[in-house]
């Protein structure tokens, strides 16, 4: 994940130091090593990996920590909850999903410049998105293809254990939107992200949500905690073992196909999408459904549904992204990545639109 823009590393550890100093009155000798970033894995927010020393009495404490921020600069989403993030993955603590200890929200911007919690670190690897782990990385390098299927089921039993947790039961009864449905909540929600972003005119995404619409399901869903980006890029393995959920800000509550139909369509992306070949060994889309359906129990029925919805979700996701890049001076000023891009691409396929619609261009 890229390092926060225009952030003062040093007055920011000096800033934290204050902090959690006032978190552990009776540590002594407290000192934080330098900050880091976790690697280009991620765009939304502002995340720092640092490592704290102290004593409490004779005793000497060494703690690996991460320290993750509302987003500053130019953001990706219209609105960014830190405390959801926390008060989920803490009311997770005690279930099989497995998830960083959390130690501290803190909603008082005086201190760091905006609300942030901290976490501890978790050791292990995430496979990349930038190039992504079909084209490059430890993933596509280092593992042989019964290892990348052990990695795959891992990731999925973690998937399905968070679907498993009773989400009232855990006090987290505020994420349930107030909507005929959770679905209907989710499409006005990218619906009105895409009216937010605005630009250039997106009439395959305009088409796209039309027929979302035409053709959402209309019997009862259960309805689970969704993590929302559901993928292994934003897990941490240790070896094969997913050791770690990361990335919370897209969490709510969903149909679980949500997030089984992302999980499957990023990684989607990620080869077809991303012009690379799919690495051997992963487990394909019939195998993981039939996976997923033995380990929930959950018998699924409108993954074709939730995959274009997905599509449009990226997509979407993708524009703000482009224009993120472009604030920052990335992009060339003729650039058409905000409507042509590998996302834009791959849902025009899934909808079965010349790639020529999306902008409008005769030589696409």
């Amino acid at each position: 994940m890229p390092a926060p823009r225009g952030r003062d590393f040093e007055q920011t550890r000096k800033d934290l130091a204050v902090w959690l100093g006032a978190k552990l009155p009776e540590a002594t000798d407290l000192e934080l090593g330098p900050l880091s970033g976790p690697g280009l894995t991620g765009f939304s927010s502002d995340t720092f990996l640092f490592d704290a020393s102290w004593r409490e009495g004779e005793r000497e404490r060494r703690e690996g920590l991460v320290v993750r921020l509302r987003p500053s600069g130019f953001p990706v989403f219209p609105a960014y909850d830190i405390a959801k993030q926390f008060h989920i993955q803490r009311a997770l603590a005690d279930t099989d999903v497995p998830t960083a200890r959390m130690f501290w929200l803190e909603e008082d911007e005086r201190f760091l410049g905006a609300p942030f919690y901290l976490m501890g670190r978790v050791d292990g690897r995430i496979p990349p998105d930038s190039p992504t782990y079909h084209q490059d990385g430890w993933l596509k390098q280092e593992l042989a293809p019964q290892e990348r299927a052990d990695l795959w089921w891992s990731g999925l039993e973690a998937l399905a254990a968070i679907h498993r947790v009773d989400w009232r039961a855990r006090g987290l009864d505020f994420l349930r939107p107030d909507a005929p449905t959770p679905l209907d909540f989710q499409l006005d929600s990218y619906e009105r992200m895409l009216r937010w972003a605005g630009g250039r005119p997106k009439p395959v995404l305009e088409r796209a949500f039309a027929w979302l619409r035409a053709h959402q399901p209309r019997n009862e869903e259960p309805e689970v905690i969704s993590w929302g980006d559901a993928r292994i890029g934003n897990m941490i393995f240790d070896g094969t073992r997913c050791a770690a959920v990361l990335d919370w800000e897209m969490a709510g509550i969903a149909s679980p196909e949500l997030d089984l139909a992302w999980w499957i369509y990023i990684d989607r992306h990620h080869s077809e999408g991303a012009g690379a070949p799919r690495l051997e060994g992963l487990p394909d889309r019939e195998a993981t459904v039939a996976r997923y359906e033995e380990l929930t129990g959950h018998r699924v029925r409108h993954l074709d549904y939730y995959e274009v919805f997905g599509a449009v979700r990226f997509a979407v996701i993708m524009v703000r992204l482009a224009q993120q890049f472009d604030h920052y001076g990335l992009l060339p000023a003729d650039s058409r990545f905000e409507v042509d891009n590998t996302a834009s691409r791959l849902l025009a396929t899934v909808l079965g639109i010349p790639v020529t619609e999306l902008t409008g261009d005769d030589d696409g």
